[in-house]
């Protein structure tokens, strides 16, 4: 019989060898250990309050695994693959210590309520975590964008010049794109943030227990409503998983193009060394690997979302040990994130911007081109017209090597009579950043204004 087993007792003969390390997870849910300890701090409360078990036993409960915890906080707990799960290894040990009592703890719920709270608890509490990580990144960018808030950069599409922006403005398309996650991530975690346990294998159970009393000592808000869907939902877990693949695409999208500026071709920052490393052979070089390997990771994280989506597909109702494969792509998905905000973080707030270079660049490419055809509809043109008319000085200027404002006035005018002096006013970097004043426009005043309402709205 498999007298090691807290469940051995319809067994005859022992695990083998091999099927126990296979289907063992004490090696990566081992993390689990302060959730489960303190889900099961609150089960014996609970017990103890509906007189499931005596009062005095949910004391030396209490009081054993509070010492388990400090055990495990000071690297004196032993993990044991034979015991298969974080929570058979801290069950049994209770038992070990304090007898009789602690194999009362388990009454009124199985490991599949137990392990769905484990994770519930878990992810609420790193949810929180990657919220504060992504705040700090959102500070990064704001202080870079209030740092050079008139450095003028070109805009591109389809990474060809378009018009000319502020950096300070790209800054705040990603300030965008975080507040977004931010809000994801809360989202997530009010479906994250509900009591399974008390839902037992499947079917809940017959003991008088009090899941709202539960519910209430582990601060959460709610309480699932069907035992079923409690120990084999993993939604919370894999919308989780889709928030962290949209938090790494975009952290892809920005280590691309800091990859980019960072080459000799487009010099527009230079990160700082210690976010960089040099090559074995050529002394030269000053590689990015630090957003190359964010983008990087961006597959991985991917590929964790896929790996729970695939697990999921096919299960039936209730729990299946398929289900164990959850634990892994959530804790990896979690580190991946929270590493790579933190040092996207950090190397943002170093960077530094080569302002002059930048300009230079928006200077080039015909990027006030849309300017000339709005000056033309403000003197009577419809769009279209003062589109083809622009066309064509822009074709000429390739032709004859120059840019729009190298132009005479006579070159202007043979295209239309139109175009007076102020054509020069109309068309320097200046102006065509500050002419887009509507909301969202990458004016200077928008942009400060924009600066302002993301430091005040947090």
């Amino acid at each position: 019989m498999s007298k090691d087993k807290l469940w051995g007792g319809r067994f005859t003969q022992p695990t083998d060898k091999f099927v126990e390390e296979f289907t063992a997870s004490i090696d990566f849910d081992k993390r689990l250990y302060h959730q489960d300890i303190r889900g099961s701090i609150a089960h014996a409360r609970m017990l103890g309050k509906q007189g499931i078990i005596p009062m005095g036993d949910v004391e030396k409960i209490v009081k054993g695994l509070q010492e388990i915890l400090s055990r495990i906080e000071a690297g004196e707990f032993d993990f044991s693959v034979s015991l298969e799960d974080i929570h058979m290894n801290i069950e049994a040990r209770l038992s070990e210590k304090i007898g009789e009592a602690g194999k009362r703890l388990h009454t009124g719920r199985s490991r599949n309520d137990q392990v769905a709270l484990d994770i519930r608890l878990y992810l609420r509490d790193e949810l929180v975590e990657i919220s504060a990580y992504l705040e700090l990144l959102i500070d990064a960018l704001l202080f870079q964008a209030e740092g050079n808030v008139d450095v003028i950069m070109p805009g591109y599409t389809h990474l060809q010049t378009a018009q000319p922006i502020l950096f300070a403005h790209h800054m705040l398309a990603y300030v965008e794109m975080f507040k977004r996650d931010i809000g994801r991530i809360e989202d997530c975690l009010k479906r994250a943030n509900v009591l399974p346990l008390g839902a037992g294998a499947l079917a809940g159970t017959t003991f008088p227990i009090d899941r709202e009393h539960v519910a209430e000592l582990l601060d959460f808000p709610a309480v699932t409503r069907n035992s079923l869907d409690s120990v084999s939902d993993r939604d919370f877990a894999l919308e989780f998983l889709s928030c962290a693949s949209i938090i790494m695409m975009h952290l892809s999208r920005f280590s691309e193009e800091l990859i980019l500026w960072s080459t000799s071709e487009f010099r527009f920052i230079e990160l700082s060394d210690g976010f960089c490393t040099g090559s074995s052979i050529m002394p030269q070089k000053k590689n990015p690997d630090v957003p190359e390997l964010v983008r990087g990771k961006t597959g991985r994280v991917y590929g964790n979302l896929m790996a729970l989506l695939t697990v999921m597909k096919s299960l039936p109702l209730a729990y299946n040990k398929d289900m164990q494969e959850d634990k892994e792509p959530l804790f990896d998905t979690i580190d991946t994130v929270k590493g790579s905000l933190k040092i996207f973080a950090d190397m943002i707030r170093e960077m530094r911007v080569n302002a002059e270079t930048m300009r230079s660049a928006a200077a080039k490419g015909f990027s006030t081109a849309t300017d000339v055809a709005d000056y033309l509809v403000r003197k009577g043109m419809p769009f279209r017209d003062a589109h083809e008319v622009v066309g064509k000085s822009v074709a000429y200027c390739i032709a004859n090597r120059k840019d729009l404002p190298e132009l005479s006035i006579e070159e202007w005018q043979s295209f239309s009579d139109r175009i007076g002096a102020d054509i020069y006013d109309a068309i320097t970097l200046e102006a065509s950043v500050n002419a887009r004043k509507a909301t969202g426009g990458t004016a200077l005043e928008r942009v400060k204004a924009e600066i302002e309402r993301a430091k005040v709205g947090r």
